[in-house]
């Protein structure tokens, strides 16, 4: 009897690569454990592979936070966002649609790091200048209880001292290399390839749909969060490290053809809308979340003005980047009740 659950196989990359090990394998695809040993300020398609993975592979492995720390409190990599990637997708190719399922995300330390401030987006110019020089502020975190709480608050926050939050672990950054002269960008801006969405719904059991650009895809993760409000208002999330799987399937142009990133959950279906102003936003999510509707449901435009006019739902998931977020959503319930699906 060939039993293929459970080997252990070493892929060698170079002499100063991580050797991914291969845990297991069936019909169905690989099980990966990679653990970085470097990391890139940039979406990029101008580095090496990490790894060479396959359409239906699950990959485990872990991020650094934003500042480059990992999850023993090390500084592995200077800050603005240090991503886990490229990896590189084999039979990917530009047109192409990548399917990201994130299996597990985790939290894999007990604090995180905010800052002390307003971004000027979110409030009046003479709130956001009283905050200058943001002062960094730590938070503890419970996975097991699921909640966070200000380290030592009596110090400056005396009336936040019994203030707990529900923790939503989630990825801010998620993405490909971009099109563009240089096909790359720094991990700070997000576009159509994905990036620094920043975005709370990109968390455990979401499903992410990113336009390809480039064969391989050369894709990315990075910028964990324990937990955030709406548009990151404050500049920063709970800024922590994570442990991550996820499983990428390729889905090829013939069938679907993306021009901005969608995301959907066991609730809702979303589309990711970016621009520099918000309405800009605001119209790129609502056109492609009508265009889901029309593709997936068989609905007339008319019939999506009746669905959408009624029922759709509008989050502001990032307004403290050079971009603004805006994600179009309509929950699953509603349309089981369509005759046509």
């Amino acid at each position: 009897m060939r039993q293929r659950l459970f080997f252990l196989l070493l892929f060698f990359q170079s002499a100063c690569a991580q050797q991914p090990i291969l845990i297991s394998e069936s019909g169905k695809g690989h099980f990966i454990r990679y653990e970085p040993v470097s990391f890139s300020n940039t979406f990029s398609l101008n580095l090496a592979p990490v790894l060479h993975i396959r359409s239906g592979d699950t990959v485990s492995t872990e991020t650094i936070d934003a500042s480059g720390h990992d999850k023993n409190g090390l500084r592995r990599q200077k800050g603005g966002n240090p991503l886990t990637g490229p990896f590189y997708i084999d039979s990917c190719q530009a047109g192409d649609v990548l399917q990201i399922i994130l299996i597990n995300i985790k939290l894999n330390r007990p604090y995180a790091y905010t800052t002390e401030s307003f971004v000027s987006r979110s409030v009046p110019d003479s709130i956001s200048r009283q905050f200058k020089k943001p002062r960094l502020v730590k938070w503890m975190l419970d996975a097991n209880k699921g909640v966070g709480w200000l380290d030592s608050p009596s110090v400056h926050y005396e009336h936040l001292q019994n203030f707990t939050i529900p923790l939503n672990p989630f990825l801010g950054c998620i993405g490909l290399a971009p099109s563009g002269k240089k096909n790359e960008i720094l991990s700070f801006f997000q576009g159509t390839f994905g990036g620094n969405m920043d975005f709370s719904g990109i968390r455990q059991s979401a499903v992410v749909y990113l336009p390809v650009f480039h064969d391989g895809a050369y894709f990315y993760i990075g910028d964990g969060h324990a937990a955030q409000g709406d548009g990151e208002i404050a500049g920063n999330a709970l800024e922590t490290s994570l442990d991550v799987v996820f499983t990428v399937k390729v889905i090829k142009k013939d069938f679907l053809q993306l021009t901005t990133p969608r995301v959907e959950d066991s609730t809702y279906i979303m589309s990711v809308g970016t621009a520099e102003k918000l309405d800009d936003a605001l119209k790129t999510a609502t056109a492609d979340l009508m265009e889901w509707l029309r593709k997936d449901y068989r609905l007339s435009i008319q019939e999506a003005t009746q669905v959408l006019s009624t029922s759709i739902e509008y989050r502001i998931a990032e307004i403290a980047d050079p971009n603004v977020i805006v994600v179009a959503m309509i929950k699953k319930e509603l349309l089981k009740t369509l005759n046509n699906h």
